[in-house]
């Protein structure tokens, strides 16, 4: 059986592509290329179905969540809320699993971040 080899690309639509694009380098440090080619970082990627009438990606309206996996959860939290992003105030502790925290990018969507344990 032929199978997949891992994420391929992440597509969403958007009022301001450039914009949007911006912030997430800018905030995120996410450095595309002019294509949108983004070399990342080798290590694990969770694939997983919510039930469809979960809260957890925050407004019911978004049908998928992006997940950034990061090094130092606190410093990346701490960076985004500098450059005046929308920060979910708590964040999530999960034995064996890791940190989680939350920001908005600025056309309203949730992005989880994880801090692999």
């Amino acid at each position: 059986m032929e199978r997949v080899l891992g994420i391929g690309g992440y597509f969403l639509r958007s009022a301001d592509p450039a914009a949007l694009g911006a912030w997430y380098r800018d905030c995120l440090g996410l450095d595309a290329d002019v294509n949108g080619l983004w070399r990342q970082e080798g290590g694990p990627t969770v694939f997983a179905p919510f039930d469809a009438d979960t809260d957890y990606f925050g407004s019911p309206a978004q049908q998928v969540m992006l997940n950034f996996r990061v090094r130092d959860l606190d410093a990346m939290l701490a960076q985004l809320r500098a450059k005046g992003a929308q920060v979910a105030e708590q964040t999530q502790d999960m034995a064996g699993v890791g940190r989680f925290g939350w920001v908005t990018d600025p056309e309203g969507n949730r992005i989880e971040l994880w801090q692999p344990a």
